[in-house]
């Protein structure tokens, strides 16, 4: 009797880790915690709620080796309402419809947040590209690309980059779609290499957006960040983009780690050298300029500021009662769960939740997509006056929804998302 209650007890727990680890339930929470507040109509909350169009497709591509794989893709709209969706692919062997559905709904939210012209879109492969040739990676993306032929288009569904995937891949799907067409396309993706229609900027644009809104969130609590000790959680892209351009502002980053390990140094690591030493050796393990950590264990570094710029559900209810920082700004998607989100806001954590902090990326990629449609290129110092006019004040709006509505950064801003979505389908009308 005892054994089978203790039995009982261990699947429960497990049950609840694993619901807490869903992305797709922690959107959904997420989600229904600020409907809720707003008192809204419960039939456009439901229709909001779900995503409109979810596909997968099936992609036999052949190896190197002649052989032949069949590799599973994803393509979620969640919401065309204020405009085309807008989302990346990512590969990654994890990747899963459940996943996709979770992001394409936080695209909605972000582009809404930012008040940028587009819904939300995902997609994603379930490969493991480490493991594969870059034919095999091309051949995967036209194959995925002609699979979607109409379901993409710069008017209907635009991608980006995401996990594992970057320029070259959109440089792939561009011209995919564009032989299809019989006409090049430069608008249907953004991420794209310059030489193809991309915008200036846009590389560095998710690590400047976390960069511009710690500083406001360093301003609001009342922290300077000359002297400050970050944290990076995820020395990729954003994650090195953001250090940079802190340390540049006089922050020291005592911490940094990728998915091999981390490295950690009190009085503030050489940005620089490190960026360099990734760039050579394509992890921050082995830096001489640091002491190795463990990287599951960089997120409880005595810190001001914690960028977790890596993948979801790094921040849990087990974690997260050991993490130091005063402000945590997220750079990745979903890093922290809903239940985590209740402990860090009980302790005075000011986080400032993905769908604003890590939306640079989306901005000046509707910079791109502005850009392509009209022929004509922005300089690069045009790009971050507008990207920092609009982050800048995007912050503000959700500082004050927050302040009026006393509640935390992500239900203020998910509560400003869904407002202005539904303010949009009020106005429109629902065709049926």
């Amino acid at each position: 009797m005892i054994e089978t209650a203790t039995e009982s007890s261990g699947m429960d727990m497990g049950s609840t880790i694993q619901k807490e680890l869903d992305p797709l339930e922690n959107a959904r929470l997420q989600f229904e915690e600020a409907a809720a507040r707003l008192k809204l109509d419960p039939t456009f909350v439901q229709i909001i709620k779900e995503p409109r169009r979810a596909t997968i497709v099936k992609l036999p591509v052949q190896m190197d080796d002649g052989s032949f794989r069949v590799f599973t893709g994803y393509r979620v709209q969640h919401s065309i309402i204020r405009g085309p969706a807008k989302g990346g692919i990512r590969y990654h062997p994890d990747v899963n419809l459940e996943e996709v559905m979770a992001l394409a709904a936080w695209m909605t939210w972000k582009c809404a947040v930012v008040g940028i012209p587009f819904g939300g879109g995902k997609g994603g492969i379930a490969c493991d590209p480490p493991k594969m040739s870059k034919g095999e990676l091309e051949r995967l993306t036209r194959r995925y690309t002609a699979d979607l032929i109409d379901v993409f288009g710069p008017e209907s569904d635009v991608p980006a980059p995401d996990v594992n995937t970057n320029e070259q891949t959109m440089a792939w799907i561009m011209d995919t779609y564009s032989m299809h067409s019989r006409h090049t396309v430069t608008s249907v993706v953004t991420g794209k290499p310059l030489a193809l229609g991309g915008s200036a900027g846009r590389r560095e644009a998710t690590g400047r957006g976390v960069l511009l809104v710690v500083r406001e969130g360093a301003k609001r609590i009342g922290l300077a960040l000359k002297g400050a000790r970050v944290v990076v959680q995820g020395f990729g892209n954003v994650g090195s983009v953001a250090a940079d351009l802190l340390a540049k502002e006089g922050a020291l980053v005592v911490g940094a780690s990728d998915v091999q390990g981390g490295i950690t140094k009190p009085d503030g690591l050489d940005v620089p050298a490190l960026i360099q030493h990734v760039q050579q050796k394509k992890t921050v393990v082995g830096f001489p300029g640091g002491t190795p950590i463990d990287g599951k264990k960089i997120l409880e570094l005595p810190c001001d500021i914690l960028i977790p710029a890596a993948l979801e559900n790094q921040i849990t209810h087990s974690n997260a009662g050991r993490i130091h920082a005063r402000i945590i700004a997220e750079g990745a998607n979903g890093p922290t769960t809903h239940q985590a989100d209740k402990i860090l806001n009980k302790a005075g954590v000011l986080v400032i939740p993905d769908i604003l902090a890590n939306s640079g990326g989306v901005t000046v990629s509707y910079f791109e997509w502005v850009q392509d449609r009209q022929g004509l290129f922005w300089r690069e110092e045009e790009v971050n006056q507008r990207l920092e006019h609009i982050m800048v004040d995007s912050f503000h709006d959700v500082a004050r929804m927050a302040d009026e509505h006393k509640v935390s950064f992500r239900v203020a801003a998910f509560m400003l998302a869904i407002k202005r979505v539904v303010d949009a389908m009020t106005l429109r009308g629902v065709y049926a």
